[in-house]
């Protein structure tokens, strides 16, 4: 005779993969304070560049030091929130060497969320943390026209830009099955590509406007959002509907970075071990 189901739902194995991780992450709790604290400290370090230079300019590429925040904040928060979920994929080359992405992928699961879900590192939250509060200072001090589509631009822009920041780290994992030391190289996507979208696009001379402008399309992230909110026109030469389509451009990166993550995957002949 059949045995009657208990009506226990199996466990969901991707809840499974990030509670277990959570769970390690928060069970030191002293030293989980101690990291979040840090990951703050680095926020408040790139913060302070940012006050540095406004202390001994007064505007920089027209924007005053309140209106430079506010594109210093939508980086800083889209940057930090793609860092907590995706910054482990450019440890792809350790995971290679060390065997581990071999069993990864004879499990039935998709490797890229078996690596994004078991690798969410929560101590990254505090330099969201302090961009967000940024963010949430500079805001009211700000000439903007508060339209319904204002209010729908502040809000949806961070989201975006984490989407597009996790689409670069995606790239920039994939491009790691190609060249096994290519850290540096793939750091240019992420890590230089937050670094350009902190500052006004305008004042990066013109070949790396062209790269991190729109090959990284870190204009998407912060700058061209940011003269949208203020109503101001964008450079010469760029539609005005530019600083809308943050979330279009986050769409199409994904796109791009699925198809590159998979082409890596073909690429990838195993550990050699």
């Amino acid at each position: 005779m059949a045995r009657r189901s208990s009506g226990t739902a199996a466990p969901n194995p991707y809840l499974s993969l990030l509670g277990s991780r959570l769970r390690s992450q928060l069970s030191y709790r002293a030293s989980f304070t101690l990291e979040l604290v840090s990951s703050a400290g680095i926020g408040l370090i790139e913060l302070a560049e940012v006050l540095v230079i406004f202390h001994n300019v007064p505007t920089l590429a027209g924007f005053d030091v309140t209106a430079a925040l506010l594109v210093f904040a939508l980086s800083n928060v889209g940057f930090s929130l793609a860092d907590l979920v995706f910054g482990q994929l450019d440890e792809i080359p350790a995971l290679v060497r060390a065997g581990t992405l071999d069993v990864l992928l004879l499990r039935p699961l998709p490797v890229l969320a078996q690596l994004v879900l078991a690798n969410v590192t929560l101590k990254r939250l505090g330099r969201a943390l302090l961009s967000g509060g940024v963010l949430v200072v500079v805001l009211p001090r700000l000439p903007i026209r508060w339209t319904p589509g204002h209010v729908l631009l502040a809000a949806s822009t961070p989201l975006a830009a984490a989407a597009l920041f996790g689409a670069l780290f995606t790239v920039a994992g994939a491009v790691q099955f190609f060249v096994m030391d290519g850290g540096e190289v793939a750091n240019a996507f992420t890590y230089g590509g937050s670094y350009a979208s902190q500052f006004p696009t305008t004042v990066i001379p013109m070949p790396l406007r062209v790269l991190y402008g729109f090959v990284i399309p870190t204009v998407f992230i912060s700058f061209a959002p940011a003269l949208t909110l203020l109503d101001r026109s964008l450079p010469a030469g760029w539609p005005p509907w530019l600083g809308w389509t943050s979330p279009i451009a986050a769409a199409l990166a994904w796109a791009i970075a699925l198809r590159a993550w998979r082409l890596g995957l073909q690429h990838y002949q195993g550990g050699g071990g």
